[in-house]
């Protein structure tokens, strides 16, 4: 039985779609805060548990007979350690087989902030006697793409990434990694994988992309990270989200967002999802 933690979310979801592919949705055990949010893969078969990351005992129930469990990290930045560390004690009671971490490209140096979280709880899984595999995931190409249509509103593709690489992949391509790795029959535990898209771009080359599958005039404006967060919050985004953007593309000017080993796309059998074709998906919505 492989249970997937936050499996309401984006993530989660994918990584459900993923495993049952090749599972049968009796196996598949998807933990959530509001199990009513996932009445559709109930209807399909798919176990639902409700678990809280800030509930041990919800998380022991969740975890019960489980042979392997997904830790998607959690979305609230600054409470994930102790919520991941909850996790981490459930599982380790339960006797769970494996637990799959998504962690942070290359945590152990990265430059982003977000990455302390992501640091504290893979010493908290190496000091635990829980069998484990660390998913290092890069960044979502979602997280770029999302500002298509302020770049078609402005002309302008802003952040202040300088012409830091961006390693980037589809949300489903690291799905798709988590599936392939919860479901091998090869051994796992104390395994890293650092998990990023085939090809690199820079945001300059976003803009030019946008550009030529729109046919208007994009150019990627560089911006102070200050600038760039008060920017986001004018925008509306809450000003803890506008400033970790802010923050991570100043990481990804310091090389924080790229990697070029391609073990995402040996790990799942095929390339991944490319920038051009995720600007076309996010110009259709």
């Amino acid at each position: 039985m492989i249970v997937v933690t936050g499996a309401s979310g984006q993530l989660g979801r994918l990584v459900i779609d993923a495993l049952l592919q090749t599972l049968p949705a009796a196996e598949i055990v998807a933990a959530v805060r509001n199990p009513e949010k996932v009445a559709d893969l109930a209807a399909l078969g798919v176990v639902v548990r409700a678990a809280d990351y800030s509930q041990p005992e919800t998380l022991a129930a969740a975890f019960e007979g489980a042979d392997k469990v997904l830790l998607i990290s959690s979305s609230e930045v600054g409470q994930r350690f102790p919520q991941h560390q909850n996790v981490i004690a459930a599982a380790q009671t339960a006797g769970v087989g494996l637990l799959a971490y998504t962690s942070i490209l290359h945590a152990a140096e990265s430059p982003l902030p977000l990455a302390l979280e992501h640091q504290q709880t893979e010493q908290a899984l190496a000091e635990s006697s829980v069998p484990y595999v660390l998913l290092r995931n890069g960044w979502y190409t979602e997280n770029y793409t999302a500002s298509v249509p302020v770049a078609l509103e402005h002309g302008m593709v802003f952040g202040c990434a300088g012409e830091g690489r961006i390693a980037s992949a589809a949300r489903a391509d690291y799905a798709a990694a988590a599936a392939a790795v919860l479901t091998s029959t090869a051994p796992q535990a104390g395994k890293v994988y650092e998990l990023a898209g085939d090809d690199a771009y820079t945001l300059t080359a976003l803009a030019a992309e946008i550009a030529g599958q729109t046919g208007k005039a994009i150019v990627y404006q560089n911006m102070p990270e200050a600038d760039y967060a008060a920017a986001l919050m004018g925008a509306g985004l809450p000003d803890y989200i506008a400033t970790l953007l802010a923050e991570s593309d100043t990481g990804a000017s310091k090389g924080g967002l790229f990697d070029d080993s391609k073990t995402l796309s040996q790990l799942i059998g095929r390339p991944t999802t490319p920038l051009a074709e995720m600007v076309k998906i996010a110009l259709a919505v």
